[in-house]
């Protein structure tokens, strides 16, 4: 007599495919920076006359962050394709939460000008350390997902990133209310060695290289994506990149954007500190406002830039969010800087960061588009003219903060966010560098 035939495992129905996980690391990876990113500038509250530092030398420091994280952007592209995504991120990231932990340490052994020197240093190595982040994470992205998918996964990340930034200032304030500055950086660093644990563990450069990819999550993805380019990586090809218009047009576009984008995102809680008169517990409740604006800005700018690119092709599609959120944006810091009342300036600067931050999908799908295969390379290109404007604005900003002079600031954001949306006009994202 046969026996019955087993009973076959139930399959499921639907999983969370690998890349989705793989995404999920690096929108980790993404919120913590920001959140590092901001630190500085929220502790400064009380750093400032515990250290006996000005805020124009806050302004420094910032400016020295940006230094590094400006200059690392481009070659940390080209080291991201030659060593890959894994590995880069595991260095970057533990030599980020060293320069973390160098703030809350070096008034143990540092005073006066050797002790601002070091927290400078500090500053420069933590914005080289993230310097790669973006870059490496668009050629992951490039890897893992189909095109149509670009703006997004980008738009997602972004969302990332001021969800990081909006835990900040009441996180941070939280801890210093309680229990000192430097106590509230350390507990808000070492988490950050689980998520390089993990990443270590799981993360890949590639579908092909992960064991848990499946045929059918690579059918997904459609025709192979283009192989790797570390091998193939020339300065010939770094030189067409440099000379690409439409790279160039996207580069200079984003410096200006990101002059209203450091504006708003850095300098809001002391704006309403010291312009609005709010308390410091008020103001660090009120700065949650923009960077959460902005995560719903960013969420909403890759959705709609796939959509529109689906239905109006990729030129067209990724042209008209920026044309439109720009001028807006433009408008509103111009609006908060005239506004009568203090919750209608949070306001408006809140509606301004989530008409810049509509933008972040729409450009790096753009420099994907045109880098492709080097995508890492020609986003490096893109995220050091975005971070030049704020190296511009930082000390700009400082100045004139520091002498009550903030709605000179204020117009000057316009104007470059209205340069910004004309520079959108010479992109032709189809036209490959």
């Amino acid at each position: 007599m046969t026996q019955p035939a087993p009973a076959l495992a139930p399959t499921r129905a639907w999983h969370v495919r690998v890349r989705w996980k793989i995404f999920g690391c690096l929108f980790a990876f993404g919120m913590v920076a920001y959140l590092q990113q901001r630190t500085i500038t929220v502790a400064g509250h009380q750093m400032m006359p515990q250290l006996g530092i000005s805020q124009e030398q806050l302004g420094w420091l910032e400016t020295a962050f940006l230094v590094g994280y400006t200059c690392l952007q481009f070659p940390g592209g080209l080291l991201g394709q030659r060593l890959g995504a894994r590995r880069l991120f595991v260095l970057i990231s533990g030599v980020a939460v060293l320069a973390m932990l160098v703030a809350p340490l070096a008034p143990l052994l540092f005073a006066g000008g050797a002790l601002f020197l070091v927290l400078a240093a500090a500053q420069l190595l933590l914005g080289a350390a993230q310097g790669p982040i973006f870059p490496v994470s668009a050629g992951v992205f490039e890897a893992w997902f189909a095109a149509e998918q670009w703006p997004l996964v980008q738009g997602l990340q972004s969302m990332g990133l001021q969800l990081g930034a909006a835990v900040a200032p009441p996180l941070i304030t939280l801890l210093m209310s309680g229990f000192g500055w430097q106590r509230a950086i350390v507990w808000t660093t070492l988490p950050v060695l689980l998520l390089i644990a993990v990443w270590a563990w799981y993360g890949r450069n590639s579908p092909a290289e992960h064991p848990s990819v499946d045929a059918a999550e690579l059918a997904e993805l459609g025709a192979p994506p283009a192989p790797p380019a570390e091998a193939a990586l020339s300065w010939r090809r770094v030189l067409t990149l440099l000379r690409s218009r439409d790279v160039l047009a996207l580069t200079l576009s984003y410096v200006c954007m990101n002059y209203v984008f450091y504006l708003v995102a850095n300098w809001t809680f002391l704006y309403l500190v010291q312009e609005r008169h709010f308390t410091v517990l008020e103001s660090g409740w009120l700065a949650v406002s923009p960077p959460i604006a902005a995560a719903i800005g960013a969420g909403l700018g890759g959705l709609f830039g796939t959509i529109l690119q689906r239905r109006l092709g990729v030129r067209r599609g990724l042209r008209l969010i920026p044309l439109v959120s720009l001028p807006a944006a433009g408008l509103l810091v111009l609006a908060a800087a005239g506004a009568a009342d203090g919750y209608l300036a949070a306001l408006a600067l809140a509606l301004c960061f989530a008409c810049i931050e509509l933008n972040e999908g729409p450009y790096w799908a753009a420099i994907m588009q045109v880098g492709r295969a080097d995508t890492m390379a020609a986003s490096g290109v893109l995220n050091t003219g975005g971070n030049l404007g704020g190296v511009i604005a930082t000390p700009i900003i400082a100045y004139l903060s520091a002498r009550q002079a903030w709605a000179p600031a204020f117009a000057l954001g316009t104007v470059l966010a209205m340069v910004s949306a004309a520079l959108w006009l010479l992109v032709d994202p189809t036209r490959k560098a």
